[in-house]
């Protein structure tokens, strides 16, 4: 199903301001940031906020760096940010680590988001502040005693799906890339996207595996499928990093100019290949709202203050990127 580019630049301009009219209905928007002011730390002069995060992806990266220049801001707080490398045991024992430190509040973007009970229940044991942030754990206590912050997966797979059948004209083979199965974002993005493919009759799923958020397994699962003789309208991925190890597979075997490709995240690079005519679509998480976000609800928490949830979600609100609006978002990412 070949597509010239100004086609495809047609179809996906209709889409982007079709959804900007009607996506965001459902969604709050929170008001402007504003950094909660410093309490007073636990021990010695300076708050000490320890933060666990699964890895430290292109993504999850900005978001630390969000974190990172919002404890600036508030003028005594010192960030101990440190990776899990994909390991659910290893973030238990950072976890308990900072327990045993008796940091001030802990930020967790969980690796294995239907393993968090375990943390849960030893933060909140000790009396310590806890925020989940980006991936939404299993549970999350309804009165925002434990708030977590983040984006809504599964708006994210049906946004991103819905903008790519739109530009497919509701027909074709798709292939979808999956992120870590035992994570949240992954299984609801999934989710979103099929619910699309099932709404469209002409739209047909033929390949589907994990790529764990890699951009080389992406671009391997890709490359091997390519190889084995499949053809694709369209590849659907649960994160940036995997469409653009997809992308590659496909220029490398000649199959870009002919499929519409998307994913999440709206990262640096996914913003690039937008604008270079490569992604056709990404949905914008706002890594800097996520990150800033939490360390705010943090420190209002270790304050002794209460934190405005939606059952204990603050939600960061998410938009539709093609090539008619990239140019709003560079830099931004």
């Amino acid at each position: 199903m070949q597509r010239s580019t100004g086609a495809r630049f047609a179809a996906l301009l209709v889409v982007a301001v079709a959804l900007a009219a009607c996506g965001d209905a459902d969604i709050p928007i929170l008001p402007p940031a504003t950094p909660a002011p410093p309490p007073t730390a636990r021990n010695g002069s300076r708050l000490v906020i320890g933060a666990s995060f699964p890895v430290l992806d292109p993504f999850l990266s900005s978001v630390g760096d969000a974190l990172q220049a919002r404890a600036r801001e508030a003028g005594n707080v010192d960030l101990d940010l440190v990776s899990a490398e994909g390991r659910t045991d290893t973030q238990l024992e950072q976890v308990q680590a900072f327990v045993s430190r008796r940091v001030d509040a802990i930020i967790v973007v969980p690796d294995d988001t239907d393993a968090t009970a375990a943390i849960t229940e030893l933060v909140r044991g000790a009396g310590i502040p806890l925020v989940y942030l980006n991936r939404r754990p299993a549970q999350v206590p309804a009165d925002g005693s434990v708030p977590y912050v983040g984006s809504n997966s599964l708006a994210a797979g049906t946004m991103e799906m819905q903008a790519l059948a739109d530009a497919a004209e509701g027909q074709g083979k798709v292939a979808l890339l999956i992120g870590d199965p035992a994570n949240e974002g992954a299984v609801l993005r999934t989710e979103g996207t099929k619910d699309v493919i099932v709404d469209h009759p002409a739209l047909r799923l033929t390949r589907e595996a994990a790529a764990n958020w890699d951009r080389t397994q992406a671009h391997d699962l890709v490359q091997a499928w390519l190889n084995a003789g499949d053809a694709f309208d369209i590849v659907a991925a649960n994160d940036d990093e995997m469409a653009l190890g997809a992308i590659d597979a496909l220029r490398e075997a000649g199959h870009l100019d002919g499929t519409l490709v998307g994913g999440v995240d709206g990262t640096h690079d996914g913003l690039e290949a937008i604008e270079a005519g490569d992604l056709d679509v990404t949905v914008f998480q706002d890594a800097t709202a996520q990150g800033s976000g939490a360390m705010d609800a943090a420190l209002h928490l270790v304050r002794g203050e209460p934190v405005t949830t939606d059952a204990g979600v603050i939600d960061v609100p998410q938009r539709l990127v093609t090539l008619a609006n990239v140019k709003d978002f560079v830099g931004g990412g």
